[in-house]
């Protein structure tokens, strides 16, 4: 089994920061791809941000500049540091990770159970 725990959502006035982590645990030999994902009320769910193994890193263009995503390889455990958070940004953030499990020969998808993400105006 892999589980996902995230943390650091709540609620912030618009121009505020937050910082999310997602700890990954588990039967869990080695993790490609890390990344935030969130939807908002009514809406899909959308990329944020993925870094890879490597550490190369893509963002959506509505929070470039403003979010960074960075990832811990030895605690399994990635970070989004969002800044400058706009009303628009209010959604439930979800940690997505694709990760190989031990006595298994191919990469899994896995999410974790979300957080909410609050901006006031």
């Amino acid at each position: 089994q892999v589980q996902l725990v995230e943390s650091g959502g709540g609620l912030v006035q618009a121009g505020g920061s937050l910082r999310l982590s997602c700890a990954a645990s588990g039967s869990i030999f080695s993790i490609n791809a890390m990344g935030w994902y969130r939807q908002a009320p009514g809406k899909q769910r959308e990329l944020v941000a993925r870094i890879t193994s490597g550490g190369s890193t893509n963002y959506a263009d509505s929070v470039k500049g403003r979010f960074t995503i960075s990832r811990d390889n030895a605690k399994n455990t990635v970070y989004l540091q969002m800044n400058s958070l706009k009303p628009e940004d209010t959604a439930v953030y979800y940690c997505r990770i694709v990760a190989l499990r031990y006595s298994f020969s191919y990469d899994a998808v896995y999410w974790g159970q979300g957080t909410q993400v609050t901006v006031s105006s």
